[in-house]
């Protein structure tokens, strides 16, 4: 599960995980049914404290994308609510609009830009 969180954002850190846990639910990224990593390996994994994770996790099981269980975790929910293509697309749109200025602010070639990135998406790296 790929989930990153930026400290120097205005948005808690427990809400930055619950919004991308989310989308990678209602993207079908993340399958009905799925396992996600205990709260505990999360939150050693993201260096955060583990009541920032519960609390993630907690909010998702709120809004019925995650079932929490004793001694067996927390799952994705058996029919998560799935994001509509549109949604999917404008949230693409939007993150395609941060690279691409980030790419002219730094004054990078746009082509070595595309290369990269189709690299790291070719290679797997972000999908473990």
């Amino acid at each position: 599960m790929i989930v990153t969180v930026d400290t120097a954002s205005g948005v808690p850190p427990y809400e930055q995980v619950r919004e991308q846990v989310a989308r990678m639910i209602g993207t079908g990224v993340l399958p009905r049914g799925g396992r996600l990593p205990t709260i505990q390996q999360l939150a050693n994994d993201l260096q955060l404290a583990p009541g920032t994770v519960a609390r993630a996790y907690k909010e998702l099981e709120r809004e019925g994308l995650v079932v929490s269980r004793r001694r067996k975790g927390t799952t994705v929910a058996e029919r998560p609510a799935r994001l509509p293509n549109r949604e999917i697309r404008e949230e693409l749109d939007a993150a395609i609009e941060r690279f691409v200025l980030q790419v002219c602010q730094l004054g990078a070639d746009p082509g070595e830009a595309l290369d990269r990135a189709q690299a790291l998406l070719d290679s797997g790296r972000l999908a473990s």
